[in-house]
């Protein structure tokens, strides 16, 4: 199943622009659907209908949804919210704020994705797009299948080793609401199979990410963030929708002269920091983009010849290369990474990258595991780390289970400077400096050039 997830800074117009992408679709043979992820819900708005939590035909193979979270929470691990609503509960919390505490933050954004997972086990749509929340939360959204699964294996394995014994002895002795069966059933599935399932959809080759922004910089910036956390975990982009654009005509008044002029320096800006990812121009319409009709001639007017469903581009992926004699290395694309926030370590087993607030760590190869790290630039947009034996032919230690567990510890996705779980100090935690490439004076941060005004 094709999957196609709109992104971008609130009010740039992602739900119009998914809902065009549908319609479309739809109405060149593909059974569509239509699936919002965002909490504040205005896809039925942008159709002009009500929608429910099951796919909704709105037109011939055309389907739209709103995801209710409390549903498909209850759907998929009840028992966990339902102890989680116990604990509140004893606590002497009402019911109802108690249901509402234990959506925790992240379910909500994963509770649709499960539900997407749900249907494309199905079968029973070739096409699904899906109108994501503002740019944090997708982030968090596609992100979370890779950090939850790091950050909670381990604790549910003690947890459980724990309760085993200490459940049937405590229940007759404290009041406190303890974890049964069920609860770890429900657990064990979450982490183990569906967000392993998870991961794989969204970084499947049938997946990819595409940004919204309008022709104004503070929108501009942020994806442009967006794009290099995307790149980090490896969750692909292949197109740029550039929305509201000013018509011709508009040169012709006065007061749209110099919007025209910064329209034609933003829509370059654009161009320069997602190539080559192509951009896709869409009008700004005379009135708003609501309804069947006004959806498709919008679509029209974005994607002309282009095929909705497509991968529209190929973006770079990382890749381990090298061999035993010229040294192994690790690419990673990271385009417009701030230089001054990029940090390499190694921790056991794992390669932890950090840029900007997103930290990933990355699993490496057998043939990896016992070399050091030798060196690590950044330069056109890659991120290129190289590892080397010791000159004397002596290896490191072998990593240990307990010091691979205490990596997984490590809250990745946090800031820079965070803890990790391991510091340099220890023996199997070693830190590189980032080599970058000299900036040109002429460029700004995000690397188109500035005016002589501007300096």
């Amino acid at each position: 199943m094709r999957l196609v997830l709109y992104t971008g800074k609130g009010g740039v117009g992602k739900t119009t622009t998914a809902a065009t992408t549908g319609l479309c679709a739809a109405d060149r043979g593909r059974r569509t659907l239509v699936v919002s992820a965002d909490t504040a819900h205005s896809l039925g708005d942008v159709l002009e209908t009500r929608l429910r939590s099951e796919p909704t035909e709105l037109a011939p193979r055309f389907f739209a949804m709103e995801v209710d979270a409390r549903t498909e929470m209850a759907k998929h691990w009840g028992a966990v919210r339902e102890y989680l609503i116990s604990i509140f509960r004893f606590q002497g919390i009402e019911a109802v704020v108690a249901e509402e505490l234990a959506l925790l933050p992240g379910m909500e954004e994963l509770t649709t994705l499960l539900a997407v997972e749900e249907y494309a086990a199905r079968g029973g749509f070739e096409f699904t797009v899906i109108d994501c929340a503002p740019t944090d939360s997708t982030l968090r959204l596609l992100t979370l299948p890779d950090v939850a699964h790091r950050a909670l294996r381990v604790l549910l394995r003690v947890q459980q080793a724990i309760a085993t014994v200490v459940t049937p002895l405590a229940q007759n002795l404290i009041p406190v609401p303890l974890p049964d069966a069920a609860f770890f059933r429900e657990a064990d599935a979450l982490i183990y199979k569906k967000l392993r399932t998870l991961h794989e959809r969204i970084t499947g080759p049938e997946t990819s990410v595409r940004m919204v922004v309008t022709p104004e910089k503070m929108v501009i910036d942020e994806a442009r963030r967006a794009y290099t956390d995307l790149c980090l975990f490896g969750i692909p982009c292949d197109a740029v929708i550039l929305n509201r654009i000013l018509p011709p005509e508009a040169r012709e008044e006065d007061f749209f002269r110099d919007w025209m002029r910064i329209q034609e320096e933003r829509r370059q800006e654009v161009q320069d920091l997602f190539a080559p990812l192509p951009v896709l121009g869409a009008p700004l319409e005379a009135d708003e983009v609501t309804g069947l009709a006004a959806l498709r001639a919008h679509g029209a007017k974005l994607f002309c010849d282009k095929d909705p469903t497509a991968l529209l581009s190929c973006a770079p992926k990382m890749r381990f290369a090298g061999s035993k004699t010229e040294g192994y290395r690790v690419e990673i694309p990271l385009p417009n990474a701030d230089r001054a926030s990029l940090d390499v370590a190694k921790v056991a087993d794992e390669l932890i990258v950090t840029t900007g607030v997103r930290r990933r760590a990355i699993k490496l190869p057998r043939r990896m595991l016992r070399l050091d790290l030798a060196h690590a630039k950044y330069e056109a947009n890659r991120l290129t780390v190289r590892f080397a034996t010791r000159s004397d032919g002596e290896e490191s230690a072998p990593t240990t289970q307990a010091q691979t567990e205490a990596s997984n510890l490590a809250p990745v996705g946090a800031p820079a400077g965070a803890q990790t779980g391991a510091s340099a100090s220890e023996p199997h935690a070693t830190h590189i400096c980032v080599e970058c490439e000299a900036e040109n004076p002429n460029l700004s941060h995000s690397g188109v050039s500035r005016r002589p005004e501007d300096t």
